[in-house]
């Protein structure tokens, strides 16, 4: 049995967690990020590793900066034999790292050395890829840059969003949190080298991603929409008022008979939808949000709203 120090904050994480309890492994402690306005209250929130944790009688630790003197030696106390990250959200120090006998691993969501970074799973969708995956990898003072321990593939859906594979991608990391754990029974597990030379890197996700650009080609297009959903979305804006989109279908350009023009509303009624031009082609905004309303069908939406044909989208 390993004792463990787990560090962790969103949902992704708790597959992970509870994979390690159930592998036998003592989780010895567990550290996430403190807790955070949340909400329209603005009222403090535990992180849902906190939560789980407590739940569990585990003891949790909320440092602003886990690389601190005083950190650093409360950590050393707690005599990890290997420290397992997911999702944590903050840079791990050289003296973190060398804690713990067996090294300090972490459960990253992507085939590394693709997609190191803040953003694997959208971005891989926003790229239109079609398969990515869980890399359990030794972590040292680069960004997604240690050694690999192993790798559990999984094929992305062309119809699949941010939402549905983050939660793939997180059950998948329970798994492979289990079978790197067997391999650490022996003592501590040789890794390989990452190909610096094929390494991408993805950004932080910002809201302003997702302000629909109408020149862009309908693939494009369609991919931005399934990598944003649910967070932080799509959107883009008839006369004043800002549609969120939750999701578009690609149409037979030939079937429409007609050139595509960039953002206009070639199609509005309901039967068939809300028809937009793009750079390349037509799109049909199959699920749509207003201001203030709720996310629906296109051609329920267009029952209570006037979308004009021959419009334009945009601002």
């Amino acid at each position: 049995m390993l004792d463990i120090v787990f560090m962790g904050t969103p949902d992704f994480a708790i597959p992970t967690l509870e994979s390690i309890l159930e592998s036998g492994n003592s989780i010895v402690g567990v550290v996430t990020q403190p807790d955070r306005p949340r909400g329209r209250g603005k009222k403090l929130m535990p992180s849902p590793v906190k939560k789980w944790a407590l739940e569990k009688g585990i003891n949790v630790y909320q440092p602003e900066n886990i690389n601190t003197t005083e950190v650093v030696e409360e950590l050393k106390s707690l005599e990890p034999d290997l420290i397992v990250t997911a999702a944590f959200g903050q840079i791990v120090s050289k003296e973190v790292l060398d804690i713990p006998p067996l090294g300090c691993i972490n459960v990253h969501a992507s085939i590394l050395p693709k997609y190191r970074g803040a953003s694997p799973i959208q971005q891989a969708i926003i790229d239109g890829e079609d398969e990515t995956g869980i890399t359990i990898m030794y972590m040292d003072e680069g960004m997604d840059t240690g050694d690999i321990i192993l790798q559990k593939y999984t094929s992305i859906d062309p119809e699949e969003n941010a939402g549905s594979l983050h939660d793939r991608l997180a059950i998948l990391g329970g798994q492979a949190i289990v079978e790197a754990l067997e391999l650490f029974r022996e003592g501590k597990v040789e890794g390989t080298p990452q190909d610096n030379t094929m390494a991408t890197y993805c950004k932080k996700i910002d809201k302003s991603w997702g302000e629909i650009d109408w020149n862009n080609g309908k693939e494009e297009l369609k991919n931005l929409v399934r990598g944003l959903t649910p967070w932080p979305g799509c959107f883009t804006f008839y006369e004043d008022e800002r549609l969120k989109i939750w999701k578009i279908d690609i149409l037979d350009t030939k079937l429409m008979k007609k050139v595509p023009v960039a953002g206009e509303i070639v199609i509005s009624d309901e039967k068939n939808g809300l028809v937009v031009g793009c750079g390349d082609g037509f799109v049909r905004l199959t699920c749509i949000q207003g201001e203030g309303g709720k996310a629906m069908k296109d051609t329920e939406y267009i029952k209570g709203h006037l979308l004009q044909v021959g419009s334009k989208l945009g601002r």
